[in-house]
């Protein structure tokens, strides 16, 4: 279908055209193409393509960069055109462009939402499905499996190989940090400085390789959900050495970092020295701080995005570093990314501890001074530090099991709170089996909590088999290896004999989970009520039309609690009969359920 042409050899002077293809039938017919070459600037730019015209040419500062716009009509033919760029009336360049027929179109395109369960990946540690692109020509970070901060040689053959899998496991959505080139001498595995924003790094793969694991998981049932970095580049990012203007990246004359206090943006205290340090530095010296504030960068990375939501028919995107970027340019870029796909998803990663501070950034929130992010989604950070805390403690005011009532508590801060995503760990933070003190009784209680309650649930690769970082926080150690994942395995923890007994039980019950999950949408749009805990037990409901689940938590270490349940007969007295999901055992009596310590039951109510 789509064949992305390099550029012909006759193109001395062109080393860049980008995008080099674009689709017909978009809603913004209007597109901006980046061309770099040697003096480009000294040429015009000319198209003979029916129903293409050029309605604009900028020149900048640096004589090696031409912005082209073209106007793209419906009248235009899917093909393989040239773009000539001539110089005292002589056709010197040539550049192929290409033009596409739609494949996905836009309003039929259901991005990810609660119904959903996102399981997240790390390519480079998942799965290496293909050894001969561990280490490519030109690619300067090469494999060295015994160095945790190398790269390892997952790839997307690696996941495409292991999607059975995946959805065996009852998720429903896969989201992998990036994958786009990241060209860095070091510490590239991570995928987070990107040095070519439109190509696949080939030791993941490439453009079509991607397309294609987008197209399996849509066959599978999976929904794809792309890793997108707004914020910054690669310091080897091509553009890196050759800058098309001055401002396109922020730039201090001492290497000047970010004060990462997000707080700043809505902080009406905020002086303006940290508000634009928090936004204008940068992120890691690794990482130049691109500028929004330049009106060509901003609509080179809307394009971008679309144009990989378009290539490869994606479900989603996740934003790292969401707040770091001009606000009033993110809210710009997503309004355009919305107005081609207006059932599409976003999610952004707002680091952030306490909901006062994390709320301002979800669309329509009421904020002081009249900004709106247009982000339906946030990653719900402060319900995180509450599941890896609150199985830990007695419970208290504000300890225990408190600490998730409480976050929930402020959910009214949110315009809504069914669009955060909802996780205990991710591959920035320990292992959540770590923070519960590697106690299986604990891990069940977090994922029950995961699963059943509002939002959109998030799990790490390797949870489902206790994956372990030993109570450290370093990225490396977090980031280990799936076991089975690559040739000469001893263990392969994707099999039920690859795993130990207690992996087993802890992957059965996470799939028992969230198969249940998937089928109920009770657990998906189900309104939340829950009850202050008190004495080690905390109980909520999700309701939907006729559909009623109630959840218990018992966090006493030792003592098995039976529940007088009239406290709850607002909910309970509309219901006679119940069945635990997870054992299958009928409740014939709700006036008294019993919770073993240290558990969790999921009760499905009946009439």
């Amino acid at each position: 279908m789509y064949t992305l042409t390099s550029i012909s050899a006759q193109t001395k002077n062109i080393l860049r055209l980008e995008p080099s293809g674009w689709w017909i039938g978009m809603k913004n017919p209007n597109l901006m193409l980046l061309a770099y070459g040697d003096s480009l600037s000294f040429y015009n730019a000319e198209v003979n393509i029916p129903g293409v015209n050029i309605t604009n040419i900028k020149k900048v500062e640096n004589k090696n960069y031409l912005f082209i716009y073209l106007n793209i009509s419906d009248k235009a033919r899917a093909g393989n055109y040239e773009i000539h760029f001539t110089k005292a009336g002589k056709a010197d360049v040539i550049s192929l462009f290409q033009l596409w027929n739609r494949v996905y179109g836009s309003s039929n395109r259901i991005g990810f939402n609660a119904s959903d369960v996102i399981y997240l990946i790390m390519p480079d540690r998942f799965a290496n499905g293909d050894t001969t692109n561990d280490n490519m020509p030109g690619m300067t970070d090469k494999v060295n499996w015994k160095d945790p901060v190398a790269r390892h040689g997952g790839d997307i053959k690696g996941i495409s190989e292991h999607i059975s899998y995946i959805t065996s496991l009852g998720v429903t959505a896969i989201w992998n940090t990036p994958l786009m080139e990241n060209n860095q001498p070091n510490f590239s595995y991570h995928g987070y400085a990107i040095t070519d924003f439109y190509k696949i790094d080939p030791r993941f793969g490439t453009n079509e390789d991607y397309r294609k694991l987008s197209q399996q998981c849509h066959n599978s049932g999976l929904k794809l959900i792309m890793d997108v970095v707004l914020n910054h580049c690669g310091l080897k990012h091509w553009w890196m050495n050759d800058l098309p203007t001055a401002d396109w990246v922020h730039t201090f004359p001492v290497f000047t970092r970010s004060n990462y206090k997000l707080g700043t943006t809505a902080d009406i205290h905020a002086s303006l020295y940290d508000r634009n340090l928090d936004v204008n530095g940068w992120f890691d010296n690794s990482m130049p701080d691109l500028n929004y504030d330049n009106e060509l960068l901003l609509t080179y990375m809307i394009q971008n995005s679309i144009w990989w939501i378009e290539y490869a028919g994606l479900d989603g995107l996740r934003v790292d570093t969401y707040p770091y970027v001009e606000k009033a340019r993110t809210a710009q870029w997503i309004q355009a990314i919305f107005a081609e796909y207006p059932n599409f998803n976003v999610v952004g990663e707002v680091w952030e501890g306490s909901v006062s501070k994390i709320c301002y950034w979800q669309k329509d929130f009421p904020s002081h001074d009249g900004y709106n992010s247009h982000l339906p989604a946030l990653m719900d950070f402060p319900l995180a530090y509450a599941i890896q805390t609150a199985f830990n403690e007695k419970d208290g005011w504000n300890e225990g099991l408190s600490r998730l009532y409480n976050v929930l508590t402020d959910d009214y801060l949110y315009p809504n709170p069914n669009d955060l995503v909802v996780f205990g760990e991710n591959h920035d933070m320990a292992r959540i089996y770590d923070y519960l003190g590697k106690d299986i009784r604990k891990f069940k209680m977090a994922m029950t909590f995961i699963a059943t309650v509002r939002g959109i649930p998030q799990i790490l690769y390797g949870s489902e088999i206790l994956m372990e970082a030993n109570g450290s926080h370093d990225h490396p150690l977090i980031r280990k290896d799936f076991p089975g994942g690559w040739p000469g395995d001893t263990i392969n923890s994707f099999t039920y004999a690859g795993r130990n007994t207690q992996q087993n039980e802890a992957f059965d019950y996470l799939v028992k989970l969230l198969q249940y999950r998937k089928n109920h949408p009770v657990l998906h749009t189900g309104t939340l009520t829950h009850f202050i805990p008190a004495d080690g037990i905390y109980v909520y409901f999700r309701e939907l039309n006729n559909q009623a689940v109630m959840v218990l938590f018992n966090n006493n270490d030792n003592e098995s609690r039976t529940i007088e349940t009239a406290r709850y007969n607002e909910i309970l007295s509309k219901y006679t009969t119940g069945k635990d999901i997870l054992t299958g055992v009928n409740i014939p009596d709700l006036k008294k359920i019993e919770v073993p310590a240290k558990s969790a039951l999921v009760v499905e109510l009946s009439n």
